[in-house]
């Protein structure tokens, strides 16, 4: 029996890596593939600070097979999410909450999109406070931005006599009443607290 020489050595080891990284490759793909999909995250950022927005709540277009609900059921209360389940192959259902980020009056609260909101026919509820405490609530929604706008300036002030405390992202689905009344309900929010 002969040795083998040092190029045929090569060439077995060389075909042993390419097995090795195919297989990889293989395991890696059903991996992303077989992933659960995870509710999309919104970036905020104001004065210095960013901040990652989890849902406050995210179900399909049915209002089925919920992913994220809020945390506390008085949360709920009064919304379209109220006494909603979760979805039945979820392995558990995230609890969404508001997410703090404190904006200072003059300053611009600044939210990124992932491509999946941004392509979507969302709206945002602005709440925004008078100096006598009255709250006054304005609506944005993505007519008001350029086609394929993944980010939103919002002023914090638009007026000297209001101060923004708040801000819902949606992502709004055609809904209809017992009386054929056709109105809008959000089948997923984003909530941010700005004091």
């Amino acid at each position: 029996m002969t040795k083998p020489n040092a190029r045929t050595i090569l060439a077995l080891v060389a075909a042993g890596l390419l097995v090795v990284v195919v297989a990889m490759v293989g395991v890696l793909v059903v991996t992303v593939r077989n992933a659960p999909e995870h509710a999309p995250e919104l970036t905020a950022y104001a004065h210095g600070t960013t901040v990652d927005v989890q849902p406050f709540a995210y179900c399909a277009v049915t209002m089925q097979d919920c992913k994220v609900l809020p945390e506390r059921p008085e949360d709920a209360e009064g919304t379209v999410f109220a006494g909603l389940p979760c979805d039945p192959d979820a392995t558990e259902c995230k609890q969404g909450h508001t997410v703090n980020l404190e904006v200072p009056p003059g300053y611009p609260l600044q939210l990124s999109l992932p491509r999946k909101v941004a392509d979507a026919p969302w709206l945002a509820q602005l709440i925004f406070v008078t100096p006598t405490g009255e709250k006054v609530a304005q609506v944005i929604s993505r007519n008001d931005y350029p086609e394929g706008a993944m980010a939103l300036t919002i002023d914090s002030r638009p007026i000297p006599e209001l101060r923004l405390i708040g801000v819902e992202l949606q992502l709004p689905i055609l809904a209809r009443d017992e009386t054929g009344r056709e109105f809008y309900v959000p089948h997923a929010a984003w909530s941010i607290s700005t004091v």
